[in-house]
């Protein structure tokens, strides 16, 4: 069977034999007969899920500012956005508007990211902040997170009359769903909260994973967040492979992003019989615009693999590793085995800059080989940081075959991000 897989802004190729594929995973979502993506946008704002619309809410509003993600996420703002702020003007045409776009410790996007993302009109006419988590002198504290650390966020948020926020939900690797109040932390959030939500012992919690809220440390934070900061009101989408709006869910903070996550977990979740071998992507531009970002297809990967298994993932990583301090502490660690119990002997005020996607990383690399199909990591730089390059798919698949034997079972997840996996129910 040949098997597209996204792949930057195209997509990859694979055949994989009849008698070793074990199944292709994929979120069970609509065709292509669905409403207009402005339709299904406005009509989510039209009819919040609770709460009043947001033209009530903005009336008695003066300064109001909206939570937008930055470059590395798909949401589509050239769509959202104008109806988030016809609606807010339809209630005050006289709101002082801002737009906040939500980098956590991502770097600064470029003004040509910031058009591409809103378009030059948005740009040119509307006052776009760019947060920066470590400008000290720009944070507000609010208060302290269950986990003790302390919040800060971005002043241009805490002194807003009325603040609230856009984005999108798919399953997230540590935090159990990205969207809702993720805008705020890590969205919006200083450089200290952020690192403190992302603690050793967050991370290593066996609830911290794709689909999991109830019982996520990491979540309890993010949604302590979000209450102390205030926000009001979300617009959250949920995106199709191609990044086209399928849903939306307006409207107050926890019921609108509950509501959206739960038609995401009833789309995303797949039951898999652990394999030998699983072929995977991160979902294509801008989610493999790096290395760092591809982790979350790897561990999409990781839990439909047997321990020993392997896992193939395309990724194009046309702006490299991603990270500077990402790729020194896995040059520079001994084993993966090695690094994930120093790690976890690391305490909350001693997290460092991208020590999560660390230990993510060196938690499926002690028990799992992976191999990375990219043309934007050289082989060196790879197996500096315990994985396998190869040119292609087909390559990677003989090289996993090989290992495994020409009997192996291979599940293909052509989305690794898209998807929760659960053991198969027998």
């Amino acid at each position: 069977m040949e098997i597209k897989l996204p792949y930057g802004s195209g997509h990859l190729s694979v055949e994989v034999p009849d008698g070793n594929l074990a199944g292709v995973f994929k979120p069970r979502l609509p065709g292509d007969a669905f409403p207009p993506e402005e339709e299904i946008v406005r009509s989510a704002l039209e009819h919040p899920c609770a709460g009043p619309r947001l033209a009530e809410l903005a009336a008695s509003a003066r300064k109001v500012t909206v939570i937008s993600s930055d470059h590395t996420r798909p949401l589509p703002s050239r769509i959202t956005l104008p109806l988030l702020l016809q609606e807010i003007r339809d209630g005050n045409p006289a709101a002082d508007v801002s737009i906040l776009v939500a980098t956590g410790l991502h770097r600064s996007p470029t003004r040509e990211e910031l058009i591409d993302r809103y378009g030059e009109d948005v740009v040119e006419r509307e006052r776009l902040i760019v947060h920066d988590s470590r400008a000290r002198d720009r944070l507000v504290y609010l208060g302290t997170l269950p986990s003790g650390a302390p919040l800060t966020i971005n002043k241009a948020a805490a002194e807003a009359d009325l603040l609230i926020a856009e984005g999108f939900i798919e399953p997230h690797f540590f935090a159990g769903f990205s969207g809702g109040p993720k805008s705020v932390l890590p969205g919006i959030a200083g450089e200290e909260s952020i690192l403190a939500n992302h603690s050793a012992a967050l991370i290593g919690h066996p609830a911290a994973r794709a689909g999991s809220l109830a019982d996520n440390p990491v979540h309890w934070d993010i949604r302590a967040a979000q209450r102390l900061a205030g926000l009001r009101f979300i617009l959250n989408v949920v995106l199709d492979p191609r990044h086209r709006i399928l849903a939306a869910f307006a409207g107050d903070v926890e019921k609108a992003h509950g509501a959206g996550c739960r038609y995401v977990a009833e789309a995303a979740t797949v039951e898999i019989d652990p394999v030998d071998i699983v072929i995977t992507s991160n979902g294509g531009y801008p989610l493999d615009q790096n290395l760092y970002q591809a982790v979350k297809g790897m561990s999409g990967g990781e839990a439909a693999t047997r321990p020993g298994g392997t896992i193939i993932i395309a990724a194009e990583c046309r702006d490299g590793i991603g990270g500077e301090g990402f790729y020194r502490m896995m040059r520079e660690a001994s084993s993966p085995a090695a690094l994930s119990a120093s790690i976890a002997a690391t305490p909350a005020s001693g997290t460092l800059p991208d020590q999560w996607q660390v230990q993510v990383l060196a938690r499926i690399l002690a028990e799992r080989q992976v191999i990375v199909v990219t043309q934007g990591v050289g082989r060196r730089q790879l197996e500096d940081m315990f994985l396998a390059w190869a040119p292609d798919l087909a390559s990677a698949l003989r090289l996993a075959l090989a290992r495994h034997g020409p009997h192996a079972r291979i599940a293909v997840i052509p989305d690794g991000v898209q998807v929760i996996v659960k053991p198969k129910k027998n």
